[in-house]
């Protein structure tokens, strides 16, 4: 079985858009197999087939290499990053990448590890066993039990550049990358959004191009 380890969310993006046109190009993660990816945990899953981003990428099947966490630990922030910011088109592949940028904070931070632990052993004991495995309205008045918490602020600030800030999400959401040093959107497809309303006339004049 050949699998797409998710890099680090951090380093620089392996697609991206066209630099000219704005297009999404497809997600070239590089392929290797399963046994090379080593750590302390494993997380692993498919995209779903039919789906954009199974298109774009080169293998439907993904895993990423967590250094300090635990795979039930990542299963548990994975769970707590889709209740704080739920997105339906997104693949558990996106969430998995917030367990990795907090996997590694906590590598390299024995403050931030003890944060991590303790707040996923609250939300294990919360959901009597399992978080990942709790019902979605459970695992909802769980996360809004720990609101206000330094592991709520923690998770969620993360959540920020790690659901949002790459590659696969851009596809998903169709953002054609920055374009301000290219003088803005205007001639590079600001008008050809297909997921949301078209406006009406009055609301959208001619732009003034100087």
């Amino acid at each position: 079985m050949r699998v797409i380890p998710i890099a680090d969310s951090s380093a620089p993006a392996a697609g991206g858009c066209d630099e000219d046109t704005g297009e999404v190009r497809p997600v070239k993660l590089p392929l290797a197999r399963r046994d090379f990816l080593k750590g302390s945990g494993l997380l692993f899953g498919s995209l779903v087939a039919g789906t954009l981003l199974a298109g774009l990428a080169p293998s439907t099947s993904w895993a990423l290499e967590l250094k300090k966490l635990s795979a039930d630990d990542g299963a548990a922030l994975m769970a707590m990053g889709r209740v704080l910011y739920p997105h339906e088109k997104l693949p558990d592949a996106v969430y998995a990448l917030l367990a990795k940028d907090l996997d590694a904070k906590a590598a390299g931070d024995a403050e931030a590890a003890k944060l991590l632990a303790d707040g996923i052993a609250a939300l294990n004991k919360a959901a009597g066993g399992s978080f990942a495995k709790a019902s979605e309205a459970q695992r909802l008045d769980i996360v809004r039990g720990l609101e206000g918490t330094p592991f709520f602020g923690t998770v969620r600030g993360q959540c920020i550049t790690s659901l949002y800030d790459n590659d696969m999400a851009y596809a998903v959401f169709g953002y054609p990358g920055a374009s301000w040093e290219k003088g803005g959107y205007i001639t590079r497809g600001f008008q050809d959004l297909q997921w949301l309303p078209a406006p009406p006339a009055e609301a959208s004049p001619p732009p003034y191009m100087g």
